[in-house]
């Protein structure tokens, strides 16, 4: 989770190679709950021969640790790690930000939240700094289109 309940920091996040074989997810997945390592978001990808998973800790030194012991291919990126609404358009206002100030997302993924609370993107941006700085600063919330909030007030009443 961010730091000092930050909205957004930078995170360590670790990129492991699996062969794409049975059991290889769970095999991790497994060690790293045995090494009491927290998995604060995370994104399999796969291609012919292997996968790769995306992999944010909670506490980034205990993963490189238990990693270690596994003897898997792994490269470490530094993410922005930032706090985004549980809500239609939080996702949107959050991009809409970064191409406006012409920070490329390599690419992104989410962690799930409560209904109507936070949830997290992990971004990979081509200006990390500068990426920084335009979601730290404060904006008003997204209004939704006049139809979209009748039909949210439409499923909370009905």
């Amino acid at each position: 989770m961010p730091e000092n309940n930050k909205a957004l920091t930078p995170q360590t996040q670790f990129s492991v190679f699996l062969v794409n074989k049975p059991g290889m997810l769970a095999r991790l997945c497994q060690h790293l709950a045995s090494d009491k390592v927290n998995v604060v978001a995370m994104s399999m990808m796969d291609s012919t021969e292997h996968g790769v998973l995306r992999v944010v800790a909670e506490n980034p030194d205990a993963m490189r640790t238990s990693l270690a012991t596994l003897d898997l291919p792994v490269a470490e990126t530094t993410v922005l790690l930032a706090s985004v609404p549980n809500r239609p358009g939080g996702l949107a206002d959050v991009v809409e930000r970064l191409a406006s100030a012409h920070i490329t997302v390599n690419y992104a993924y989410l962690t799930t939240g409560a209904r109507n609370g936070k949830t997290f993107g992990v971004f990979r941006v081509s200006d990390a700094r500068k990426a920084e700085k335009i979601l730290g600063e404060r904006r008003p919330k997204r209004k939704l289109p006049t139809s979209a909030r009748d039909a949210a007030h439409t499923r909370r009443t009905h």
